[in-house]
């Protein structure tokens, strides 16, 4: 299915056939396509790159499209391989797997501040919620570690990668 190009954001690089290859829903998903194009909120004179996800009901493109800045892209993988390589390597050390008293997981620099990744104890069910995020996590583990690996074999290509946290 074609990706509009008459909508506010304009794709510059498009992948139409995402609806094959969406995880779990691959074949049954409404995310059609994903799209690197510029955002829809550029103004005069300043242009930005989004990524956007776009979804089709079966009659018209869904207005729960996604459309989000490129670094908020890499954030959001960053997020992705911390909380992965911590349910990985440190979650089963705890019985409720965090820390309760301290559920912080990193803190990792980015533009001279960090991101700090936390268990979000907030929530009134994160002892059970964790569990299921942890199970969805290790049923996954095959769907992620093919995509994780590619991207890291794409990141080395690129010069990217040459040991731990540069």
């Amino acid at each position: 299915m074609k990706i509009p190009t008459t909508l506010k954001h304009k794709p510059v690089i498009v992948s139409e056939n995402y609806s094959n290859i969406d995880g779990r829903s691959a074949y049954e998903t409404d995310a059609q396509g994903l799209s690197l194009g510029l955002a829809q909120w550029n103004d005069r004179g300043r242009v930005d790159i989004s990524a956007k996800v776009w979804r089709y009901t079966g009659e018209k493109w869904s207005r729960q499209s996604e459309e989000l800045p490129i670094h908020r892209v890499l954030d959001l993988a960053i997020l992705i391989c911390r909380s992965k390589q911590y349910f990985n390597e440190t979650a089963y050390r705890y019985d409720k797997m965090y820390e309760k008293e301290n559920p912080n997981i990193d803190r990792i620099g980015l533009q001279g501040d960090a991101m700090t990744i936390s268990v979000c104890t907030d929530n009134e069910k994160i002892d059970e919620d964790i569990k299921l995020f942890a199970e969805a996590f290790s049923r996954d583990d095959e769907l992620l570690s093919e995509r994780l690996h590619l991207l890291a074999n794409l990141l080395r290509e690129m010069g990217y990668g040459h040991g731990k946290r540069e």
